[in-house]
């Protein structure tokens, strides 16, 4: 397994990649953060919410539904809320792959449809969208694009990691 030994090894420095531009925004985020996790909380629930409600609609199974609730986080954490909850990992994992693709690919037309301004609140507005809704995948098109959206994407995907891999299990014992 020498391929995931190199992967693991640049694992390190894509956290710091993500990291660096948080860091640097520290104080921005200190005052914005109470903001910004109502904000997390509210697209993490319209993303598992309306993916509850849709495969419900079209009748899916149970397990592909259970499947599809993480899809808006990271592969593996998303394995990791399925197996939780009933669902398919291997399902979840290619859900949360094609959600973040879809979202790195389709997200800038989105934004300019909506017209959300390419000014230092909008690019933060699209990172974060992005980054919510497209989590890893959506963070590295947002670091490409542009700083500030790159350090907002990277912020709503960790904190879709913490509310989801919290949130989701829980709701899913509780109803």
């Amino acid at each position: 397994f020498s391929g995931a030994q190199f992967i693991h090894f640049l694992l390190g420095p894509a956290v710091v990649a993500l990291a660096w531009p948080l860091w640097l925004r520290r104080e921005e985020l200190r005052r914005r953060w109470g903001q910004l996790l109502i904000a997390a909380l509210a697209g993490g629930i319209a993303a598992t919410g309306s993916t509850l409600l849709l495969g419900w609609a079209f009748g899916l199974p149970p397990a592909v539904i259970l499947s599809l609730a993480p899809k808006s986080v990271t592969a593996p954490v998303a394995m990791g809320i399925a197996e939780q909850i009933g669902g398919i990992p291997a399902l979840a994992a290619v859900f949360a792959v094609i959600t973040g693709l879809v979202g790195a690919l389709s997200g800038k037309y989105l934004f300019d449809a909506l017209r959300i301004p390419t000014n230092r609140g909008g690019w933060a507005a699209r990172g974060f969208a992005l980054g919510t809704a497209s989590h890893g995948i959506g963070a590295a098109r947002a670091m490409q694009v542009n700083a500030d959206a790159g350090a907002y994407a990277g912020l709503a995907l960790g904190l879709q990691v913490v509310l989801a891999s919290l949130l989701i299990p829980l709701a899913f014992k509780l109803f």
